[in-house]
């Protein structure tokens, strides 16, 4: 028995060094392949903007990328707007090339790109943009390039843009489940898919406007390159007359039927180079590893990205804790060297409570330097309670914005729970509120009140804070607020947004109000560590993705909207209805 043990515990040991020293062994792999040498970006290079990939607020890292999946790390959208204005300048960088497929990005964040890509343009470098089956949202970034090149087999998506709602209301009536809802805004159509059958007349009426203005947008910058007018193209997608390359081609929208080959052929001739010569394509993710485009000043900006559901105390990837952003905020205020605040904020709201915590905490930074806000995608509900006591707000002309409301969602369960699985419930209590808020019966009259009186009472304070911040009266607030959803370009009319933006903008403003002119910026949320990265946020990574591979890019983001549907019970909500994308 004693020799058992001996050859056990020496056989314990020998495992547990081998697996130290095999972490130490990949552990030195991985920073090896994170920490790479400078990438020596060469001459006559072609600069590649990938729209399938997501260009997000904060560059996605992607620590095992290279050994697991060969995948490389994602910048971020301003990033790669840096980067584009870089290229501008630089020598070895003589033209661009857009793959455009399909487009991961938003309306914003697409024309922030866009915006980027044209002004680099007014030099006289060539821009390419080549996709197989181009989709809508691809397109309308791929327009601007000087040649829109498409498959001879394949197609461009010319449909025009829809929106659609699910309702639960039928499906909640079969379940026996009744949803107990409390709202402020007439336009507040979080709730709709819950006490509705279809859309109200006020959400459609509201829906119809934003994404006409969307539209219009699309159709404007299409009409550009087409050679068109917008009332042609509109009557193309009416009708259904693009349904191939070949017709996208005979009405203008691109330039040419090519295989790849051939647009490499035509790149090769404008780099005059042989026709067997290899193209110098640089990525992204390269170019910003092998050039220093980042201002390297002595001043401080504090570009503070709010990205996500906004959500009570600490959040994960993807979500604004309000515990997070406050101590964030904090310490971008307390930072003497931080000379301003520049607020990114892409969301949808979330936690009424949450955002007002944030919001707390950007007006004292603001007592003490410049605080400008950035919109992106999405700075609705929670998203612009957060930011309306800024310097100043800038948006895109489609940004969707505004949905100033509030709401809460209580589910009475009781019918489910009695009549479907037999469960039955008892309860002794020492008072009529004692048990407020349980789902295995309906709300009494009483505690409907109380709710109600709640969300009105938030409500109000959601309208004041927008009217103290943007000096507006409050009857004024009252009449653009009721939830309504405002695209950028309407919301500046109204006064909700100060001027039509991108993130450098919002950044050169801050300046001239800190009164500073060499700057460099610190980013918040701070880059994780690689031992974070690769044992929390990667793990997450790699499930989603996973999950994506297998349902679909469309199925998954139905799902996730059914996983918030669980935040939004109980807690008031200032969030945005639906999300908006591409089609």
């Amino acid at each position: 028995m004693r020799s058992f043990f001996k050859i056990f515990l020496a056989s314990f040991v020998a495992l547990a060094v081998f697996t130290l020293i095999a972490f130490l062994i990949f552990f030195v792999i991985v920073a090896g392949i994170t920490t790479p040498a400078k990438p020596q970006i060469g001459d006559k290079a072609v600069l590649t903007i990938d729209l399938s990939k997501q260009y997000k607020e904060q560059r996605q890292d992607n620590p095992l990328g290279a050994l697991v999946s060969k995948e490389e790390d994602v910048p971020s959208l301003y990033e790669v707007v840096s980067m584009i204005r870089f290229a501008k300048s630089d020598s070895s960088i003589k033209g661009i090339y857009i793959k455009c497929n399909t487009n991961a990005n938003g309306y914003a964040a697409s024309q922030e790109i866009r915006n980027a890509i044209a002004d680099y343009k007014k030099i006289g470098k060539f821009v390419y943009a080549y996709g197989e089956v181009i989709s809508q949202g691809a397109y309308y970034v791929a327009s601007v390039a000087d040649k829109v090149y498409c498959n001879p087999k394949g197609m461009v998506e010319w449909n025009g843009l829809s929106t659609t709602l699910i309702f639960f209301k039928g499906t909640l009536e079969k379940l026996q489940i009744q949803p107990q809802i409390f709202y402020a805004g007439k336009f507040k159509s979080a709730t709709e898919p819950f006490r509705e059958y279809k859309m109200t007349d006020a959400n459609r009426l509201q829906t119809s406007v934003y994404l006409g203005d969307l539209y219009a947008q699309i159709l404007l910058t299409a009409a550009q390159h087409a050679k068109k007018d917008t009332a042609t193209l509109h009557r193309l997608a009416d009708n259904g007359n693009i349904k191939n390359a070949s017709d996208a081609l005979q009405n203008g929208l691109i330039d040419g039927v090519r295989y790849d080959d051939e647009v490499r052929k035509e790149i090769l001739d404008q780099l005059k180079l042989e026709s067997t010569a290899k193209i110098n394509m640089v990525s992204l993710d390269k170019y910003s590893k092998g050039v220093d485009f980042k201002k390297s000043g002595s001043n401080k900006i504090a570009l503070i990205v709010a990205e996500g559901e906004i959500i009570d105390g600490k959040g994960r990837g993807g979500q604004v804790g309000s515990e997070d952003f406050l101590e964030i905020i904090r310490k971008a205020r307390l930072d003497k060297t931080i000379k301003a605040i520049v607020f990114r904020v892409n969301s949808p709201g979330g936690s009424s409570l949450a955002s007002e915590v944030i919001l707390r905490e950007l007006l004292l930074a603001k007592k003490a330097k410049p605080v400008v806000v950035s919109f992106g995608d999405v700075a609705a509900s929670g998203g612009y309670y957060i930011a309306s006591g800024a310097d100043s707000i800038f948006a895109q002309p489609n940004t969707i914005t505004g949905s100033i409301g509030v709401f809460a969602l209580i589910p009475n369960m009781q019918g489910f729970l009695n009549n479907k699985l037999g469960m039955t419930f008892d309860r002794v209590k020492t008072g009529p509120f004692a048990d407020m808020i349980s789902i295995d019966r309906p709300l009494s009259a009483g505690e409907k009140m109380f709710i109600q009186q709640a969300i009105d009472t938030i409500y109000h304070d959601f309208k004041s804070r927008v009217a103290t911040g943007r000096k507006l009266s409050m009857a004024f607030v009252d009449s653009i607020a009721q939830g309504r959803v405002w695209t950028g370009e309407r919301a500046k009319q109204i006064g909700l947004v100060d001027r039509v933006g991108n993130i450098q903008d919002a950044v050169d403003c801050a300046l001239r109000m800190a009164k500073v002119t060499d700057y460099r910026i610190k980013e918040y949320p701070e880059k994780k560590s690689l031992f974070e990265s690769l044992f929390s946020s990667y793990k997450t990574e790699i499930k989603s993705k996973s999950i994506k591979e297998e349902i679909g890019v469309e199925q998954y983001d139905l799902l996730q909207r059914l996983k918030q549907l669980r935040s939004m019970f109980y807690t008031p909500q200032a969030r945005m209805p639906f999300g908006v994308s591409f089609n």
